[in-house]
């Protein structure tokens, strides 16, 4: 390899380009002014007050008193058991029962209404108006429907 001289006259280069060898001038990168920046909106942030804003209650609610009081809301009782159960007669009673044993939902059609049969306690007989009474479990019922005898059904 043989060194290559520059040229004295850094300007006579072609394309603007500095030739190869020559010394280029140092060039003093722009540097951002993003520390600076951030500095000047800690700064006017720092000067924010931060006190809590001033509420003015010109509606206050009239039962805040009484809602604070109140015993715990009772969820609904998950469902437990989905079945769909064949009776003696050879008819098709569906039935949804609930976690607790305190509640089922009866119905006598697919698509059909459903009537919700309770229980004060569990593993007392569910029962609704109309005549409605259903004990058992998952597996096997036994259900008065309104003016009908008493049939025993198996899921």
């Amino acid at each position: 390899m043989t060194p290559t001289v520059a040229p004295e006259n850094p300007s006579s280069a072609q394309d603007g380009l500095t030739p190869p060898g020559a010394c280029a001038k140092p060039v003093i990168a722009m540097k951002t002014p993003l520390p600076l920046v951030a500095a000047a909106v800690l700064l006017v942030l720092a000067a924010c007050d931060n006190k809590a804003p001033d509420t003015i209650d010109t509606n206050p609610d009239p039962m805040a008193a009484e809602l604070a009081n109140a015993a715990p809301a009772e969820l609904p009782p998950s469902i437990k058991a989905d079945k769909t159960f064949r009776c003696k007669d050879n008819s098709l009673v569906y039935v949804t029962f609930f976690e607790g044993d305190k509640q089922v939902n009866v119905r006598t059609e697919k698509d059909g209404p459903a009537t919700a049969l309770r229980a004060a306690n569990a593993g007392e007989p569910l029962t609704a108006e109309g005549g409605w009474r259903l004990t058992g479990s998952p597996t096997n019922i036994t259900v008065v429907r309104p003016g009908k005898d008493s049939i025993t059904c198996r899921s």
